[in-house]
């Protein structure tokens, strides 16, 4: 795996996943960022880098799997040639799965989660010369008997596995959460499990940059 990210002039940077990358992007009080993480991010970067002219897109769309990535990789990916992209995807493919049988029929399991996951980045490799920062999915969870919490494993370990093959950057939000939350209470976190409060998303931005080295 890479070992950090390298910043040049005019470079494009796009977060792409989930309603924990989305934040309400699109609503007037948080455009563009969102009001989580990636606004952390965004916020940060410009301010220690502005002579870097640095251009940064937020790509998160609630609700999403890695099955509707790939319905909108091309527009929303591939197309926006980003020089360095960073990926949180998979809690909802999980989620659904746990979600009652309504839900069912839009589980992606572990199966179809991976396979997806290879082909999307087999077309960033192929297509695009950018850097690639993958974020595990997670759970704010310290309850190690929850069924969608050990069904997690799976999903970060196929991260994990993508991250190696691609020679990206993989942060492992898991185990940082995991030490934290020995120390924090879950309910402080998150009251879902899965949305973390506004403090979290910025906790989160400062494990990005730690693993990034930017």
């Amino acid at each position: 795996m890479a070992s950090k990210v390298t910043l040049k002039s005019n470079q494009r940077i796009l977060f792409i996943g989930d309603s924990i990358t989305d934040c309400g992007r699109c609503e007037a009080a948080y455009s563009p960022f969102g009001f989580g993480y990636v606004n952390f991010l965004a916020n940060f970067l410009l301010a220690r880098y502005p002579h870097l002219n640095l251009n940064i897109i937020n790509r998160g769309i609630g609700g999403n799997t890695i099955r509707d990535l790939k319905i909108r990789w091309e527009r929303d990916c591939i197309g926006l040639k980003p020089d360095v992209l960073s990926i949180l995807i998979g809690i909802n493919d999980l989620w659904r799965g746990h979600s009652g049988e309504e839900k069912l029929h839009e589980a992606v399991y572990i199966n179809e989660y991976e396979s997806t996951y290879r082909e999307l980045l087999r077309q960033v490799k192929e297509k695009l010369d950018c850097q690639v920062i993958l974020i595990e999915p997670f759970m704010l969870c310290d309850d190690a008997e929850n069924e969608m919490f050990k069904g997690l494993s799976s999903y970060r370990e196929v991260v994990k596995e993508m991250a190696e093959e691609i020679g990206g950057i993989l942060v492992p939000l898991q185990k940082f959460i995991d030490e934290g939350i020995k120390k924090v209470s879950a309910e402080r976190w998150s009251d879902d499990m899965v949305h973390p409060h506004v403090w979290v998303h910025a906790w989160i931005a400062q494990q990005w940059f730690e693993i990034t080295g930017i």
